[in-house]
């Protein structure tokens, strides 16, 4: 039986299911083990994380004055708290059709890996920043954004390991100025806010490789060592006299949490400015739905909910809110039965409806065979969404379903 507790409850001997964070908020490569040295109990209990799920049918249960949330009130509060956000949809217009738009947004997408390699290359060779050339690209991807910000969010989940830094920079990039659109931010607001997502993660230069893509659980000492990448980041920007204070800002301060739990500086509350707040929801978002080298990425609707789950502490609820309409309570790319039988993947956002998204359907699991694909918009459908499903069970290449 699950059952999810605070940290402070756990006792060796207990089955960790589930650490309830980001895996940059603990050392811990594996998500599930079983907790049987000290060492572990003092890292997951000094690392910020809050809570975990523990599997009692493996490991020891909990004491009888402890409390506990069961797997069944767990769902229910993420679906009444994605339910709120639903209630307060507001409508915006779409100027260019998704399969327009994913022509010019794929060489922008392009140009942007181009852009941060370079950037990333000259950094560490010591060089000094080219901002007119992140200045050009933010641009395009904002101008990409107002037409259809589908097309780059859903090309934003295209990445593997290998590049993963460099396109986890330019996924953060593309999120900073959605969500700035969606919090209606002016234009020099949202051109720093992609400049600041862009650059949030250049002092990842400075960590040894071996450290930074390690297979296996850090130490303590590396784990230290990692998150010593927003110091040194900032150290860096903080040289250039073109780079903004908001820039400088993110940089510094995008693994921090609203409770003071997080790092470098432990800011808490109206101590983390707008731009803090929204890169620690972008940061994660994308690298939770990324596949790392010793970690596969989870789905973008299991993500939306697990940072729903452990939202409090973590991020501030307007900013998250306001995350959650810009992406989707079922974000581009996710698997999809319906109650047809049918099986679709999530191609773009239905502008009436949050929990009812425009699908391209594939696969009937009624025949177990492939169907002609068709375009269905659910706010407009009889048929309706039944489960989230995992693509890997299926072994279905989404990405070439949704042509991207």
């Amino acid at each position: 039986m699950l059952k999810k507790i605070k940290v402070k409850d756990v006792r060796l001997g207990m089955f960790i299911q589930e650490v309830c964070g980001s895996w940059m908020d603990h050392p811990f490569w594996k998500n599930s083990f079983m907790l049987t040295e000290d060492k572990d109990l003092n890292t997951l209990k000094n690392c910020g994380v809050d809570e975990v799920w523990i599997d009692t049918s493996i490991g020891l249960d909990i004491n009888a004055n402890v409390a506990a949330l069961s797997q069944k009130e767990a769902e229910l509060k993420v679906e009444s708290e994605l339910k709120k956000i639903e209630q307060t949809l507001q409508k915006t217009e779409v100027l260019v059709p998704l399969r327009v738009e994913l022509i010019a947004a794929k060489k922008i997408h392009t140009q942007a890996k181009k852009v941060v390699i370079s950037i990333f290359s000259d950094v560490r060779m010591g060089n000094a920043l080219k901002l007119d050339d992140v200045v050009s690209l933010v641009d395009e991807i904002n101008q990409s954004i107002a037409r259809n910000s589908s097309a780059l969010i859903s090309l934003s989940r295209l990445k593997n390991a290998d590049n993963y830094t460099y396109l986890h920079s330019v996924a953060v990039c593309i999120l900073m100025i959605a969500l700035g659109r969606q919090l209606e931010l002016e234009h020099e607001m949202l051109k720093q806010a992609g400049i600041a997502g862009l650059l949030h993660d250049i002092g990842k230069v400075f960590i040894p490789h071996e450290v930074l893509n390690k297979p296996g659980k850090l130490t303590d000492e590396e784990f230290n060592i990692v998150k010593a990448h927003p110091l040194k980041g900032w150290g860096f920007l903080k040289d250039s006299n073109e780079v903004n204070d908001l820039v400088l800002d993110v940089c510094r301060h995008h693994h921090e949490r609203v409770d003071g739990m997080g790092y470098p500086d432990k800011l808490s509350g109206e101590a983390l400015t707008l731009f803090a707040r929204m890169a620690a929801v972008c940061d994660v978002y994308d690298a939770i739905t990324s596949n790392r080298c010793y970690k596969k990425g989870w789905e973008p609707a299991e993500s939306i909910r697990k940072m729903a789950e452990w939202k409090n502490g973590h991020f501030d609820e307007v900013i998250f809110h306001a995350f959650v309409k810009t992406v989707g309570i079922y974000p581009t790319g996710t698997l999809l039965k319906l109650k047809s039988g049918r099986l679709g993947v999530v191609t773009d956002q239905s502008k009436k409806s949050l929990i009812k998204p425009i699908v391209k359907v594939f696969f009937s699991t009624r025949s177990n065979a492939h169907i002609l694909q068709e375009i269905i918009d659910l706010s407009k459908s009889a048929d309706s969404i039944a489960n989230l499903e995992n693509p890997l069970q299926w072994g279905f290449d989404l990405g070439e379903i949704m042509g991207v």
